[in-house]
């Protein structure tokens, strides 16, 4: 007899059969029919080739074989019910192997700093965090799980896209620098000063701002940039390295903890940012599906919880 032709569910009526010491007992138990018990027990006596019960109008008890059948069969039934546990804890407990890809800057200042409390609530998974600015495949290189920083119409159409945090640009200078200079009070201001820009792709030297309070209009100027550096955190780096660098451009996850500190200024702080350099949002990009690993549903709504958190880069 291979596992196939195994008569499971008649060996788990004979099971109750015996835990119940009766015919009438296990249906009430099973609810179902008395007859339909004793036709499961008789069909797994034909197919099994042995007699297992010895019945009497009175009394019900194990043949010698029936009693090694149903230690078989408790045996079996434990067996599924482990399988069943590990199945359902599987299902609802978040567990194995998280693989996360992330830009560079963002992964490191930000989403870096995160995931050892993500660790701390949940130590069944293992987190792989692999960073870099170029898209990843997510099917073809196993990722569970992208960071992308870009906009709604810029997304992937054919994956679920879950908004983390707003990212904006924001333009900062050391202290010293602005102190030894006229204040900056209008966007026009900015091309008397040496800036520094991410200087790729959309990130070009012509900007454009908008007031705050929207009271005024929109002002584009192109900035003097001799030096671009293609990452926010190395703008942070020079900012900080040479008190007269100048003015820089870049993401307000690197500049606003320094500005907070005092070690940097925002300047212009009550005009936004436009144009190439409008507002961005990190998102959560993953694969569709009807049901989430609780790995992943877990690392989504611990990242969405912690979402206005700001790393702080080493001094």
């Amino acid at each position: 007899m291979n596992l196939e032709s195994l008569p499971l569910a008649e060996m788990q009526v004979f099971a109750q059969v015996v835990q119940h010491r009766g015919f009438a007992a296990a249906a009430r138990h099973l609810e179902i029919t008395t007859s339909a018990v004793s036709r499961s027990v008789s069909r797994l006596e034909r197919q099994l080739g042995v007699k297992l019960l010895h019945r009497t109008t009175r009394a019900l008890s194990l043949t010698e074989i029936g009693a090694e059948v149903h230690d078989a069969c408790l045996q079996m039934l434990q067996g599924a019910e482990q399988a069943l546990s590990r199945a359902a804890a599987h299902r609802e407990q978040p567990q194995g192997v998280l693989r996360i890809s992330a830009p560079v800057v963002f992964g490191d200042l930000w989403l870096a700093p995160q995931l050892p409390r993500f660790c701390a609530q949940w130590p069944e998974v293992h987190v792989q965090l692999s960073m870099s600015d170029t898209l990843v495949d997510l099917t073809a290189d196993g990722i569970d799980l992208a960071i992308r920083i870009t906009t709604p119409e810029a997304l992937p159409p054919s994956f679920v896209a879950r908004p983390l945090r707003p990212i904006r640009y924001v333009l900062a200078a050391h202290p010293a620098y602005l102190a030894a200079r006229a204040p900056i009070d209008h966007p026009a201001d900015l091309g008397a000063h040496r800036c520094m820009s991410l200087g790729y792709g959309a990130f070009q030297n012509m900007v454009e701002l908008v007031a705050s309070d929207r009271a005024l209009a929109p002002e584009r100027v192109r900035l003097h940039t001799p030096i671009t550096i293609a990452s926010s955190l190395g703008l942070l780096h020079a900012l900080l390295g040479d008190a007269q660098a100048g003015i820089g451009l870049l993401a307000d996850f690197v500049a606003m903890p320094i500005i907070a500190q005092g070690r940097l200024a925002q300047v212009l702080p009550q005009w936004q940012l436009a144009g190439s350099y409008a507002q961005r949002t990190a998102y959560a990009v993953h694969a569709p599906g009807p049901h989430l690993p609780p790995k992943l549903r877990a690392m989504l709504d611990f990242l969405q919880s912690h979402c206005g958190t700001e790393a702080r880069p080493a001094a």
